[in-house]
């Protein structure tokens, strides 16, 4: 079950979330990650909306520049990039299926949904960076390195500093953290 602390989120955070998605958030148990002006960007939610539809994904993205980002990455190729990586590096694949696990048992911590849908393509491809780049900002870098390389490369794209802190690991193409740093 979730902590009572994550089921109260404040009135003008949903209503800024609103705003953001241009609808009524739904499910929303907290808000998971704020730009560095403390705008809320991500937003954790229920596996099961209110009307009890099932919802698999854990954390949702909901500032326009990050979800604009997220769509210029997705168009430019950047998702077959990253699953044709997945088939080719052992190391990767390995990472990004221990991001796919620890989604999924965050997520049944707070209601199994019996399936092990996480979102994002995990863990065989790439499917929605949106998804990973909220999963990477709610819980940091060196969770999911896919999602870890879509926040740098939207830091890079003008965003560091903006709506990603301006201290997010810098990543070279390969997906390896440049100048050894960890993530």
């Amino acid at each position: 079950m979730t902590e009572p602390s994550e089921t109260t989120v404040a009135a003008e955070d949903l209503a800024i979330i609103a705003t953001q998605l241009g609808r009524e958030p739904r499910g929303v148990l907290a808000v998971a990650y704020r730009t560095p002006d403390g705008i809320p960007a991500v937003v954790k939610t229920a596996p099961r909306l209110p009307d009890g539809t099932p919802f698999p994904t854990l954390y949702y993205l909901t500032d326009p520049r990050l979800t604009a980002e997220a769509s210029r990455q997705e168009s430019a190729g950047v998702m077959r990039e990253m699953t044709e990586r997945l088939g080719a590096d052992e190391d990767l694949a390995a990472a990004y299926r221990a991001a796919h696990e620890s989604y999924l048992a965050e997520r049944d911590e707070i209601e199994s949904l019996g399936t092990d849908f996480t979102g994002g393509g995990m863990p065989e491809r790439v499917k929605c960076l949106h998804v990973l780049i909220a999963h990477a900002l709610a819980k940091g870098p060196g969770v999911n390195p896919l999602g870890d390389e879509a926040v740098a490369l939207a830091a890079d794209n003008g965003l560091r500093g903006t709506a990603i802190p301006a201290d997010w690991p810098r990543y070279a193409r390969s997906g390896a953290p440049e100048n050894g740093a960890r993530a």
